[in-house]
């Protein structure tokens, strides 16, 4: 009886394994319309996201005017982004309501949901704060977070844990100003305003982000500052969750404007490692470019150019997991604006090709970025309907999770390790070894009893060496289950090396 069940786990594997070269690294699923009504439906302009995810849970932020006028709305899946509930209505005055982003804890169980955006009910712009406490079930009441006679727009969210950060533009000083505000105790509560710039010149549409891992210390800014004569990116950390600031630290150095920036952050004090991407016309178009800080924004290296075309590529959206970092844009090189990805595997060292996401004769823009286990998720705002409607895209496989190389010695010969422990509950290592002195498409996969992918641990391009993978199987059924590595040097045609080992999850 095995044995038949391992012919078939290899027969469904083979059509799994040796895809074409484009499939390797691109596994987009089609457009899934989230909105559909006569109304416009739109995300927010600013680069906040409009996108979070934790899990299997992915939530969605946008402002419609099938009210009458525009009101802040929310949408979710739990099945990873394969099913969509109901839209849900999450303000109802007779003043408008736009620019919402949202956030959700990335630490288990990670059931509170943060959204903030700003309303225009108290006569002039505020930001307003909503939360729900049981993953989008149930919303509590509106919070409103400023209280003055001047503009409040433009404002991002993030948390880690029971720490809600947000930023926004301020105008109560006459000219915009970046402001923050925090709560420790997720949003039921909250501090002082803290105003973040200070200087003759504009600073606008911030953007925030704290590592998802405790203790999470450590707050990052990015805005664009006119300072300097021109537009620039300007920077801006805490070390102490928010409390005090450092410096203003100038990303960008040139003659032409940079545009609106989106910035992440992953790992652990003091290894983090800062993200930032924006828009540049220092080329004479405006192009993407991207730089990193290794040392949790204490130094950043050189400006990289990611996009190089003679169109113009606009509002870039950043979302990092790990060594992986994702950035998406929209771009009119097809003659319409469509929506643009691309990663680095390697923490921004190196970068795939650009991929085009969307390809219809109307225009994809604004798009937001989030990633959670191994999937990436994109929402943007489409017009190919005739109207503005929320679109969104997942590749399922997309975001490599937990890929950590064990040793720098170059393996003699290929292997694949017994995972361990095994039995296991609810996680489990799995070690592999690839030798030779290529660059190695390398598969790691594991199936159910009955032959059926259920994860892709790996789908990267690898040197050689000794490499580890967790495989995280809280969410799924004690059984016996299978993993198969399959390693390629020679873009696919062949399979260097192949094995399959079984592994028992005990609950």
């Amino acid at each position: 009886m095995s044995q038949k069940i391992i012919f078939l786990f290899l027969i469904v594997h083979c059509t799994l394994v040796i895809p074409s070269t484009r499939d390797c690294f691109a596994q987009w699923q089609p457009d899934v319309r989230l909105t559909n009504d006569p109304a416009f439906s739109y995300i927010s302009s600013n680069n906040a996201w409009c996108i979070a995810s934790s899990g299997n849970s992915v939530h969605v932020v946008w402002y419609d005017n099938r009210d009458g006028n525009p009101e802040i709305y929310y949408k979710r899946s739990t099945d990873g982004g394969i099913s969509w509930s109901a839209d849900t209505r999450l303000t109802n005055n007779a003043a408008d309501s736009y620019y919402p982003s949202v956030a959700v804890s990335a630490q288990a169980p990670a059931l509170a949901v943060h959204v903030v955006w700003v309303d225009e009910r108290d006569g002039n712009s505020e930001i307003y704060y909503k939360r729900s406490a049981d993953g989008g079930l149930s919303w509590g009441a509106d919070t409103r977070l400023t209280n003055n006679t001047a503009t409040s727009f433009h404002p991002s969210v993030t948390v880690s844990g029971s720490v809600v950060h947000v930023v926004w533009n301020d105008n109560r000083n006459g000219k915009p100003e970046i402001y923050y505000k925090r709560s420790t105790d997720g949003g039921i509560n909250w501090g002082a305003d803290t105003r973040l710039t200070n200087n003759f010149a504009n600073s606008l549409c911030p953007s925030v982000a704290v590592s998802a891992q405790a203790p999470a210390l450590a707050v990052y800014v990015t805005f664009v500052d006119e300072r300097n004569g021109n537009s620039q990116i300007y920077y801006k950390r805490s070390t102490d969750g928010g409390i005090s600031w450092g410096a203003d630290t100038r990303l960008t150095n040139n003659n032409f404007n940079s545009g609106i920036s989106s910035v992440a952050v992953s790992g652990q004090a003091p290894a983090l490692a800062v993200h930032v991407v924006w828009y540049d016309l220092r080329d004479g178009n405006w192009e993407i470019y991207y730089k990193r800080s290794t040392d949790a924004g204490i130094n950043w290296g050189t400006d990289t150019r990611l996009t190089n075309n003679t169109a113009v590529s606009w509002a870039p959206s950043v979302a990092l997991s790990g060594s992986a970092v994702h950035v998406v844009w929209y771009d009119n090189r097809d003659g319409n604006e469509e929506i643009y990805y691309k990663r680095s595997t390697d923490g921004g060292i190196s970068w795939s090709a650009d991929t085009r996401l969307t390809n219809n004769a109307a225009d994809s823009y604004y798009p937001s970025v989030a990633v959670s286990g191994s999937a990436v998720h994109i929402v943007w705002r489409d017009n190919r309907d005739g109207n503005v409607e929320i679109y969104y895209k997942r590749d399922p496989t997309g975001n490599p999770i937990g890929i950590t190389n064990i040793g720098s010695e170059i393996p003699k010969e290929f292997s694949l390790s017994q995972n361990y422990p095994n039995p296991f509950n609810p996680s489990t290592k799995i070690r592999f070894a690839i030798s030779g002195t290529l660059v190695a498409q390398t598969f790691l996969s594991v199936y159910d009893i009955l032959g059926r992918e259920v994860a892709t641990l790996v789908n990267e391009q690898l040197q050689a060496g000794k490499y580890e993978v967790e495989f995280d199987a809280a969410n799924y059924p004690s059984g016996v289950y299978f993993y198969r590595i399959a390693i390629h040097s020679d873009k696919l045609i062949t399979v260097d090396y192949s094995e399959t080992k079984r592994m028992t999850l005990i609950k």
